[in-house]
């Protein structure tokens, strides 16, 4: 007959006596936890969730308007006009115009893409020039305006696809725009301040008209509103700086 070798084992983290006395004498290490497996934990029901206002908050446009058929909201007047007012609020805010980065425009755009813009959209252009230090340093503060502002149009063009001829020592040029009208032009660096930051080129867009728009605060959003939410960003950056300006002389 063949030679045939069984080999038995125990109960996961069962043990011997033996066993026992030796891990008292500590010549064997501590017996391993015996596995278990995790509590079963049934799936949430979409129908069991409680329906309330913060229910309603996370429904995308499409998912309200299918809760238009919900008899659990027909018969709770409260959460059915909140339904409606939420999804009026969705619907308003998708009407507002979203930029959020600069536009790439050439001279045959300049009208369409400008001139022609909504008379509810401020539009900001600047020509610039690749290879002059100062249109780099205004275009980077003009993109994170553009990101933090989606609702104001800016674009970018090339000074001489704009102006034919138009000289490089006046670049970059700033150009507002609004209602087919330019309302404001700034040549040079020279009025956003000796450092130019993304906070002083806003404050000076602001200086006299709600140039910046962020797509949240509605179409009637007062000039000063603006400057205020500005100046409070250019506060907290200033200490933020001194802060970080601080910590680096105390580890010297």
């Amino acid at each position: 007959m063949g030679d045939y070798h069984y080999v038995y084992k125990d109960v996961e983290g069962a043990s011997t006596q033996w066993d026992d006395i030796q891990r008292k004498l500590g010549n064997l290490p501590e017996k391993p936890p015996v596995f278990k497996p995790p509590a079963f934990a049934p799936a949430p029901d979409e129908a069991s969730i409680p329906k309330d206002k913060s229910w309603i908050d996370r429904k995308t446009e499409d998912e309200l308007e299918d809760l238009d058929d919900d008899r659990d909201l027909d018969d709770d007047r409260f959460l059915e006009d909140y339904r409606k007012k939420r999804l009026a609020q969705l619907r308003e805010a998708a009407k507002v115009a979203k930029f959020g980065s600069i536009i790439p425009i050439s001279g045959s755009d300049f009208v369409r893409e400008v001139s022609q813009a909504p008379s509810d959209v401020w539009v900001v252009v600047i020509l610039y020039k690749e290879g002059i230090p100062e249109c780099g340093v205004l275009m980077q503060c003009l993109e994170e305006l553009a990101t933090k502002y989606p609702a104001t149009k800016f674009c970018k063009i090339i000074s001489t696809d704009c102006i034919p001829n138009y000289p490089d020592m006046n670049l970059p040029t700033l150009l507002v725009y609004n209602n087919s009208a330019v309302k404001a032009n700034y040549v040079g660096l020279q009025r956003f301040g000796r450092r130019c930051t993304p906070e002083g080129v806003a404050l000076v867009l602001c200086q006299s008209d709600p140039v910046l728009n962020d797509g949240q605060s509605g179409s009637d959003q007062s000039r000063e509103a603006v400057l205020d939410e500005v100046r409070q960003r250019f506060i907290e950056k200033v200490v933020t700086q001194h802060e970080e300006d601080d910590d680096g002389s105390s580890s010297d």
